[in-house]
């Protein structure tokens, strides 16, 4: 099979790069391992939470998501008018509480840092959460509402993707494993199925995720090195009325810092440990455990909604924890997408946008130059 473009990885970095690119009237293939999104994608709760979730000394990576999540509101009406889809785009905003004194410290920390950045975040009393989000716990010491903080369902956001992709007139090849990228004289040629099927192409983006290392056929040092940090999480009913309206966060010292994302189709999604356990995906009874802990410590109506099932991700992370986008310069026509951590579905507007911009024009977005390939990062 012959294309302009082949994409490894059919998670919301691969499908959005293949998005853009079939609108624009590039011939794209997406090529997956399992199904469409079945990686971190939909692992994910989805929450677009740069504000609530600022990690201190990673400003070139909080500039990158500040930029994505200013793009959302527009690529999600541009995604659900290409494919009729749903994306359960929230715009509640997220509360972050603390229940006793260390998470108050912390609390007070983080709040002080969201003002040194010049981040929107207002402090709030227990009376005053509480008001916003009649209910958090009674024992609450206060809170922080992060008003710009907001949330989509990922499986939905892969389906629409998905559908926009191929609606575009792109090729969706699914559980054919990518053993190989193929290249001749430092250009890269195509690729080669574990099945020995060979597709062929001038370009070649690697959106594999976590599975990156497992790709074969070239040298070393070229490809990043990522790997997989596993999280658990678990989801139960939202209840009648709802126990909960926002995005709730509880900054635990000792252990997991648990959020509750509810869904408009009635669904808490809660999580998420964060742990190096390499591609192990049963959850743990302690895992588990301290996630629907810390959500009844927030939440305490959340103790008598039904648990509907609980799984595992593995977020892809690099060694110094930011993506990778953009050409490897030392083999002509291969790019690299993947290392988006926690955040993936948060940059999938900036990833889509940008590396597909690049592909087409030959130049380098401003927004992702911090990020393209370099010795820190292979």
């Amino acid at each position: 099979m012959d294309h302009e473009t082949i994409i490894i990885g059919a998670g919301v970095a691969g499908l959005g790069i293949g998005w853009q690119l079939a609108e624009r009237g590039m011939d794209v293939a997406i090529v997956e391992r399992d199904t469409v999104g079945s990686g971190a994608s939909t692992a994910a709760a989805g929450m677009l939470a740069p504000v609530s979730e600022v990690e201190f000394e990673e400003d070139d990576r909080l500039e990158l998501e500040l930029a994505s999540l200013e793009m959302y509101a527009d690529f999600v009406a541009e995604l659900e008018e290409a494919s009729g889809v749903d994306v359960d785009y929230q715009t509640t905003g997220t509360i972050i509480v603390a229940i006793d004194r260390d998470e108050a410290e912390a609390l007070d920390r983080i709040h002080r840092y969201h003002d040194e950045l010049g981040l929107e975040a207002h402090g709030m009393t227990p009376d005053e959460a509480r008001e916003r989000e009649p209910g958090l716990s009674p024992n609450i010491r206060g809170g922080l509402f992060c008003p710009g903080d907001h949330q989509v369902d990922p499986g939905r956001l892969v389906d629409a993707m998905a559908q926009a992709f191929e609606r575009a007139g792109g090729t969706l090849v699914e559980e054919a494993e990518v053993e190989r990228v193929e290249t001749e004289y430092d250009s890269v040629e195509g690729v080669e199925l574990a099945g020995g099927e060979r597709m062929t192409a001038s370009k070649v983006v690697v959106a594999a995720g976590a599975w990156t290392p497992d790709i074969e056929g070239l040298p070393d040092g070229v490809l990043p090195h990522v790997r997989p940090v596993r999280g658990e999480m678990l989801e139960c009913d939202r209840g009648d009325p709802s126990v909960v309206d926002h995005v709730v966060r509880v900054p635990q010292q000792t252990r997991p810092n648990v959020y509750l994302a509810p869904k408009s189709d009635g669904r808490i999604v809660v999580g998420a440990t964060s742990e190096e356990r390499g591609f192990d995906t049963t959850p743990t009874a302690g895992g588990i455990y301290e996630l629907l802990r810390g959500a009844w410590r927030a939440v305490p109506g959340i103790y008598d909604e039904h648990l509907l099932r609980t799984w595992t991700g593995f977020r892809p992370v690099t060694l110094d924890n930011r993506p990778v986008l953009g050409p490897v310069d030392s083999i002509d026509g291969l790019w690299i997408a993947t290392g988006h951590g926690r955040n993936g579905i948060l940059m999938t507007p900036v990833t889509a946008r940008a590396v597909s911009e690049a592909i087409l024009t030959g130049s380098m977005p401003d927004v992702i130059a911090k990020f393209a390939p370099n010795e820190d990062s292979l």
